[in-house]
């Protein structure tokens, strides 16, 4: 499949019309069924705040009380702040790329097409497009295998002697995931992403106020903040904390969420990314602080787990249960955003780009290939319930390059700042920090695993 390149055509009036309007000019060469059906350029600022928002702000930030556990007080907030400053200021640079290039009529929808035309071919085919793959698609296993053991939690928590296993849990999301998996479009998701949206904020006002409850009242455990006093526990805690949190932020489509936006892009992705970091800032600093403050070093990986202990719940039932059913439905919306660059690259190779997007000869091929990937996902999440081990590893050799990296690096490249300015230097020092904490990130996701192994058991119950 080749590279795609979505050109603009200008009327009489100058007035730039969506390529997806024109495909029937391009040759046999540039049409791309991937882009043509996935990646439709239809929609606003708006939709993408929604994209932004339900890629970025997921039920992944529950866990940020955990990473603080590693970092401690000062530590945490310190690492908290700068992820939300330089993501926020990496995924802007990305977009002012995919603008100037979009005004020269090489509008990129899609990462590795970025690397394609400003790092080349090679990196684009060989390093971009599998990382970014692996990223998105280990995302997908990731919200099966963590929504299926929410859908566990909520069982347990009305039959605590429940004999149904996690990988039935994770099976009967996996079927909701397969629901989902059918829309045709990465556009046709917003609605479902204003929801995430939505849900986001809803679960984890009930993750801060239940923590400041609980802090408040007898039941919470004694408090208790230090670190650890193993020094190489303790280092190795600083990079797992430093990971988690960058985890949290990381977004491996941005440019497939503006491709989405309808031409022209400027300045709309700007705004988009504005309204994501404002559900952000009301969701990671409240669950962060209040879920940190109420446990302590007691907090768990994800802080809903706190709410139960030993089977008894520390608050009334309907509301751990409202809390992560709010949870389970995010997980979902989650795992269908991060199934778009899957279904992009199966759209490229099973659909013919002449025919129509929902003529027989398309929707079969659609259906039975999603269908698929989603099944394999599901099943990788039933066999293997220590993918969050794994995950920690990709988000590692992932999230960290493609978010904190590559965008720097293309700003530079792109745009040529001269070597004496602010910008030229805070980027390169960007790049360099980020590499330097990918690369110690790996290792210490992989001591983690070392040390996890020897409880791994395929379908394990946990």
């Amino acid at each position: 499949m080749g590279t795609y390149f979505q050109k603009p055509v200008v009327s009489e009036k100058n007035n730039v019309v969506n390529q997806n309007q024109e495909s029937s000019q391009e040759s046999k060469e540039e049409l791309d069924a991937g882009a043509l059906f996935v990646l439709q350029s239809k929609g606003s600022w708006v939709h993408c705040g929604y994209h932004l928002t339900t890629s970025i702000v997921a039920p992944a930030l529950l866990s940020l009380p955990y990473a603080f556990k590693f970092l401690g007080w000062a530590g945490g907030m310190i690492c908290l702040i700068g992820g939300a400053l330089v993501t926020f200021y990496s995924y802007n640079l990305l977009s002012l790329v995919l603008e100037h290039h979009a005004q020269l009529g090489r509008r990129h929808l899609r990462f590795r097409d970025m690397a394609h035309d400003i790092l080349g071919p090679r990196w684009g085919r060989y390093a971009v497009g599998p990382v970014q793959f692996a990223v998105c698609y280990g995302a997908v296993v990731g919200a099966c295998l963590l929504g299926g053991q929410c859908i566990k939690a909520i069982y347990l928590l009305f039959n605590p002697n429940g004999s149904i296993k996690l990988y039935e849990f994770i099976i009967i999301f996996g079927a909701l995931m397969l629901i989902l998996a059918q829309m045709p479009s990465f556009h046709s998701l917003r609605h479902i992403s204003l929801i995430s949206l939505l849900l986001s904020l809803a679960y984890s006002a009930g993750a801060t106020a239940a923590s400041i409850y609980i802090g408040h009242t007898s039941k919470g455990p004694e408090k208790e903040y230090s670190l650890s006093s193993d020094s190489q526990d303790r280092v190795f805690g600083w990079f797992n904390g430093i990971a988690i949190i960058a985890t949290t932020f990381g977004n491996g489509i941005i440019p497939e969420i503006q491709a989405t936006v309808a031409p022209p892009v400027k300045g709309k992705m700007f705004k988009g990314l504005v309204v994501c970091y404002s559900v952000i800032c009301v969701t990671y600093f409240s669950v962060a602080v209040s879920g940190y403050w109420a446990f302590g070093n007691q907090a768990e990986g994800q802080i809903l787990s706190n709410f139960v202990v030993n089977g008894n719940p520390l608050l009334p039932k309907w509301f751990i249960f409202l809390t992560n059913a709010f949870v389970i439905l995010q997980f979902a919306a989650v795992g269908v955003i991060y199934l778009q660059p899957t279904n992009e690259v199966l759209e490229g190779v099973f659909s013919d780009p002449k025919s129509e997007q929902f003529s027989i000869r398309n929707v079969i091929p659609r259906v039975i290939s999603r269908s698929i990937s989603v099944a394999i996902a599901t099943t990788i999440a039933a066999m293997l319930p220590f993918f969050g081990d794994i995950n920690g590893v990709i988000g590692a050799f992932g999230f960290l390059p493609l978010d904190f990296v590559l965008p720097v690096i293309l700003f530079n490249l792109t745009f040529k700042p001269s070597k004496r300015s602010f910008i030229f230097w805070l980027n390169l020092s960007i790049a360099v920090i980020f590499s330097i904490l990918g690369v110690i990130a790996s290792v210490a996701a992989v001591r983690q695993i070392v040390t996890d192994a020897k409880s791994y058991t395929l379908f394990a119950n946990v």
